[in-house]
């Protein structure tokens, strides 16, 4: 055992301090959730087709179904076309019942929606159909880009500040409210309290917390159709919990420790003790002490060590694929859920809801059959669903749906054990370092996502072929890494 998982022992493993971290933890996490995937609903596509009111001038009475009949061209499947309107003419409306017009052309005054009563979304304001429709995905891909630059520069920061040195705001942000941009701070900071055999429970359930907020999610745009009333109901919480993390975040111990930080660390942890109903009496904080083994010069580690260390190289690539495979399958299906021909609102809750069973029996899973087995399996179904998708008919959309919630679910479950795992994997010195350019593997999965949908104009099958080949590849690659079931945090890299 590590020295500092017997000072864990002797504060307790998983007291009433742990505990309120856990819970602390899972606010923002759930929070997460709604900046994460609120474009899906803020910029919802609805109904839509050229406005051709030019034709009421011939006919004021015309009903709307008449009025479409007489200026829209019709699809093979019968529908009227979203993009295109017979040519205004200068006839009268008798001539133009008679003989109809021939020529077709853009939409020259806009479109109408079919939106719900006070309901609105940037595609509508905005008007981004049609030649436009490439930027909904355009921004999404935006949006995770932030998190792309996000996930190495606070994991970096946050591995070597704290408050009381000259980068005490970023640092601050960067670790202790680092969660608002990048949900893996939290998860570590989370884990680095606890036993090994309770890490990837509190992982597990950070990441329940964000199923949650899918859940949420749904109810909430559902209930506030106005995209403009959404977008500040999703995000103004964070002001109250960047308030409150301020205030009661503890600073992590064994962070504090490698760092050198001897008093600092040993005040967080009589906090802790007295919170877990535990002393530490003065005889016994040399025995403390000793147990910290904190150095003269705290051992520094920079990004590069990451890739000149053999071990850590071979675990930072295999699992930057994991990563980049997990989050394609996740966000790839996840933004397409308005497209699997039911209600984008009980598509999005149900996707929520099979995330709890698979963030729970994926802990299951990897207290039994172990990280790497785990990892693997999910990879693999992930993947597996994605194509068996391409062989269902268009006309069966319940079919479809299922066959893409397995996939979510193979996900979500994919995308869980990835957390525990690499963080396992890194000894503390480098832990956020390495999980952050894992995290940013993942981010980079989750621009490309959108965009591989817009494949669709050269081939339908292109975007799920995609999905479903990489997963499988990095399900073999996994099989390469150690297995970390119950096997202690490490503290310090090992020159290997």
């Amino acid at each position: 055992m590590s020295s500092f998982g017997q000072v864990l022992k002797e504060i307790g493993e998983f007291g009433l301090f742990q505990k309120r971290l856990l819970i602390a933890s899972c606010v923002p996490g759930m929070l997460c959730a709604f900046v994460t995937f609120g474009e899906i609903f803020t910029g919802m596509s609805f109904p839509h087709h050229c406005n051709t009111d030019w034709i009421l001038e011939r006919g004021p009475n015309l009903t709307g179904e008449e009025q479409k009949n007489l200026t829209l061209p019709v699809n093979e499947d019968g529908s009227f076309e979203s993009c295109k309107m017979f040519t205004p003419v200068d006839l009268d409306l008798e001539t133009i019942e008679a003989y109809g017009i021939n020529s077709t052309t853009e939409c020259t005054n806009g479109w109408d929606y079919d939106t719900p009563k006070d309901g609105s979304s940037t595609l509508t304001e905005f008007d981004l159909v049609c030649d436009k429709n490439g930027l909904i995905q355009a921004s999404q891909s935006v949006y995770m880009a932030g998190f792309l630059l996000g996930a190495p520069i606070f994991g970096a920061i946050s591995d070597r500040y704290r408050p009381s040195t000259p980068m005490s705001c970023v640092a601050w942000f960067g670790r202790r409210c680092g969660i608002l941009l990048s949900l893996f701070l939290q998860l570590l900071f989370g884990i680095e309290w606890t036993d090994p055999s309770r890490a990837a429970f509190c992982t597990i359930v950070i990441m329940a917390s964000y199923s949650v907020g899918l859940i949420v999610l749904s109810g909430i745009a559902y209930l506030v159709p106005n995209w403009r009333i959404l977008q500040l109901v999703l995000s103004s919480p964070f002001i109250v919990v960047l308030v409150l993390f301020y205030c009661f975040l503890p600073e992590s111990a064994r962070w504090l420790i490698t760092q050198g930080r001897k008093e600092e660390a040993l005040k967080v942890l009589q906090r802790a003790a007295q919170v877990n109903g535990r002393t530490i009496p003065e005889d016994n904080l040399d025995k403390v002490n000793s147990m910290l083994e904190i150095k003269d010069s705290p051992e520094r580690r920079n990004m590069l060590d990451i890739f000149r260390i053999p071990y850590l190289r071979k675990r930072t690539l295999i699992m930057g694929c994991i990563w980049f495979a997990s989050s394609l399958v996740y966000y790839g299906l996840s933004v397409n859920v308005g497209n699997f021909g039911l209600n984008i609102h009980l598509t999005h809750f149900t996707f929520g809801v099979v995330e709890m069973p698979a963030n729970f029996s994926s802990l299951v899973l990897i207290q039994y059959l172990g990280r790497r087995i785990s990892q693997a399996s999910f990879e693999v179904f992930a993947g597996i669903a994605c194509l068996v998708i391409l062989a269902i008919p268009k006309d069966l959309p319940v079919v479809t749906t299922t066959i893409a919630v397995l996939g979510k679910f193979c996900s979500t479950a994919s995308f869980n054990i990835a957390f525990v795992y690499s963080a396992e994997l890194y000894p503390t010195v480098v832990r956020q370092k390495g999980v952050g350019l894992n995290s940013m593997c993942g981010h980079v999965a989750g621009i490309v996502a959108p965009l591989i949908w817009l494949l669709e104009v050269f081939h339908y099958a292109i975007p799920m072929v995609i999905y479903g080949i990489i997963p499988i590849i990095a399900g073999a690659l996994c099989l390469l890494l150690p297995e970390t079931l119950n096997v202690e945090l490490q503290d310090h890299a090992e020159l290997k």
